[in-house]
């Protein structure tokens, strides 16, 4: 009977194997996991399980009776150390699991702070999985002092948190501003003053020379500049990588994570990859995805193509996160767009659309999900909008789907 091994047991793993019963594969199904709890949604863990308004079961994407009632076998805390491809087998330690095809969703890492900087005292803190959440939450509590080092959206996530529970709050972007990478000066100034309004101490252009500690823990940190702040903790968000550890002991193709062809497969024919580790051709460019719906979307068409389906994964970007009252929602990929336009909405409502030689790329909509809905399905279709009636807040949005 064939057997089917998945490595990394997130969203995308978790994903592939329900997608696989779905579709009536009656073979062996192991998938394994470095974390000794179920597999589970990441997004909560900054947001609502941080600040104690979500129960752990309630990150679980499905209960254990779900893998029991459909005969997958799950190996949680354990870590995979090698692969052997000529053998067919995977190696847990001195157990040897043979397999017929492989699927690799390890996910990704967090950047930490090196060592040498004080990256490793107690209270310097990454989000990523629920035991890095679990460890900071008892110091996210009134009257504390923390750190946010990076601007993108973990930094900001969690500053919001931070913020809302009446800590207070200096954040250090590198950069000349906080989403620099990833978004238009328009967004980064909008979500600069949502953060300044709620009492964060925002630094722009202004990095962490060191951090210094007593006793082992983390008490100061030093700027750029300087500077010297007291602090009770760090949370460090300068982005991720792909885990790729296991895939370059296997001699699969790297590049920007697993290399994997349209349909999800490696340069080892028994061996697919899908979710954050893995990077794939995007309209004529390779490009990796590390978003929740890539997650999901991917795995569940490499697990069609495990089954034989030959059929292409088709990715149509679009992303999330929550900061206070603020809903930001993003459609498509801003890369390369030479103009934003903006639509003024009451209050907090915004939306800043990207344009790319007068094609519409991308948006960001904060609590606006008509705006976004709007630019989501042009943007899958293909078509552009018009930018008079994007920018004229009284035009309907809907009348471009009828152009």
């Amino acid at each position: 009977m064939s057997h089917i091994v998945v490595i990394g047991a997130g969203q995308a793993g978790s994903s592939l194997v329900a997608k696989l019963r779905k579709d009536g594969f009656d073979g062996d199904i192991t998938l394994i996991g470095a974390e000794d709890v179920l597999p589970y949604q990441r997004p909560p863990l900054s947001k609502a399980y941080l600040l104690g308004e979500m129960e752990l079961e309630r990150l679980f994407l499905r209960p254990a009776s779900f893998y029991a009632d459909n005969n997958i076998t799950l190996k949680l805390g354990q870590r995979v150390t090698g692969i052997d491809t000529a053998a067919k087998t995977v190696s847990l330690g001195d157990e040897v699991v043979g397999y017929d095809q492989l699927a690799l969703t390890t996910g990704s890492d967090p950047r930490r702070l090196p060592a040498a900087i004080g990256g490793d005292l107690e209270g310097v803190h990454v989000v990523r999985g629920l035991g890095d959440v679990d460890a900071m939450a008892p110091q996210v509590r009134e009257g504390g002092r923390a750190l946010i080092v990076g601007g993108g959206y973990i930094g900001l996530e969690a500053a919001a948190v931070c913020a809302k529970r009446g800590v207070k709050v200096t954040l250090v972007e590198m950069a000349d501003r906080i989403l620099q990478r990833v978004a238009a000066p328009e967004t980064s100034d909008y979500f600069r003053a949502l953060h300044s309004g709620h009492g964060v101490d925002i630094r722009e252009a202004t990095g962490l020379e060191r951090l210094e500690g007593e006793g082992g823990k983390v008490t100061r940190a030093v700027l750029s500049g300087g500077e010297v702040l007291e602090v009770d903790f760090v949370v460090v968000g300068v982005g991720i990588t792909p885990s790729t550890q296991l895939a370059e002991l296997a001699g699969l193709d790297l590049d920007n994570g697993i290399k994997v062809d349209a349909q999800g497969r490696t340069s080892d024919a028994s061996i697919w990859a899908a979710g954050d580790c893995a990077s794939f051709p995007y309209r004529g460019r390779r490009i990796r995805l590390e978003s929740v719906p890539n997650a999901i979307d991917q795995a569940e068409v490499v697990a069609q193509n495990m089954l034989g389906a030959a059929r292409d994964y088709v990715a149509q970007p679009w992303f999330w996160s929550d900061q206070y009252d603020v809903k930001l929602q993003i459609a498509g990929l801003n890369t390369g767009y030479d103009t934003v336009v903006t639509r003024q909405g009451e209050g907090l409502q915004r939306s800043f659309w990207y344009y790319a030689d007068g094609q519409l790329v991308a948006v960001d909509a904060m609590n606006d999900p008509r705006a976004y809905m709007v630019a989501k399905r042009l943007i899958d279709m293909g078509k552009t909008a018009d930018k008079g009636v994007v920018a004229d807040p009284a035009a309907d949005l809907k009348s471009l789907l009828k152009a």
